[in-house]
């Protein structure tokens, strides 16, 4: 299914990986909706591209923000494709932590409400949207490609939380595929490992290097715009279904 005459909608689509990938769908003749809370950022990327691009101030826990955000992607054309890549909060606590207290429930819940429980609520109105559109000559109506993390694998001391988010992602993934693909809606997971994002930046060069030293090849942090190319190809290829993609450079998260 070519993107050209097609929207997406990205959440998370004013910063990092979603950026990237709003900015690669463009490239690629599509139309996207920047579905993010970051009114600045989201307008300001909206303006820059033109008029195949929307903003949508998008709350992914919310029914009413996800389907206003849909509204505006049938605004732009024949909606087919979602693109799940909100991020922004997360917790890091060892399950018992040094003074002998157990890790906060609140924490762990707003995690995986977030990566998990936001994904999923944009996965089913979504679906559901997409449903009404026409098929093409194979029967395809469009795609989803969800965000998880070699985190979801491997996780590090301290990431209970976002590790049982994103290996809950993962595990949605053949199953979401199995069920919507009597309408033609195909679902596919990234699980990038370490990328080289705006937030990733203010570490600073020294730990940048550092942590590019733990990827075998290429030996650095990857570029949000692979994960964009990634994004394109996996929307644009039929087969691609029901699968979780590492994009990590066959890095593999140690202990700590």
């Amino acid at each position: 299914m070519e993107l050209a005459g097609n929207v997406a909608l990205v959440t998370g689509g004013a910063g990092g990986l979603g950026e990237a990938t709003v900015r690669a769908i463009v490239a690629a003749g599509g139309s996207a909706v920047v579905a993010d809370l970051n009114d600045e950022k989201g307008e300001k990327l909206a303006a820059e591209l033109g008029p195949s691009v929307r903003y949508a101030r998008t709350d992914v826990l919310d029914d009413e923000s996800v389907k206003a955000a849909i509204a505006v992607a049938g605004e732009l054309g024949t909606f087919r494709f979602v693109v799940a890549a909100h991020g922004g909060f997360g917790v890091a606590q060892k399950i018992v932590q040094r003074d002998g207290s157990p890790a906060d429930m609140e924490g762990f819940r707003r995690t995986v409400d977030l990566y998990l429980g936001g994904t999923y609520n944009v996965l089913r109105l979504a679906a559901a949207a997409i449903a009404k559109a026409e098929p093409n000559e194979d029967g395809e109506r469009g795609a989803v490609v969800t965000t998880a993390s070699i985190a979801a694998f491997e996780g590090q001391i301290g990431q209970s939380a976002y590790s049982a988010a994103k290996g809950g992602v993962v595990g949605l993934t053949l199953v979401a595929a199995r069920d919507l693909g009597s309408l033609g809606i195909r679902v596919v997971c990234v699980a990038p490992g370490t990328m080289r994002t705006p937030i990733m930046e203010s570490v600073g060069e020294e730990a940048l290097a550092k942590f590019g030293a733990t990827v075998p090849f290429p030996r650095r942090l990857g570029h949000p715009s692979e994960y964009g190319a990634l994004v394109v190809h996996i929307l644009t290829n039929p087969y691609l279904n029901g699968e979780t993609i590492r994009l990590d450079g066959a890095q593999r998260f140690q202990p700590r």
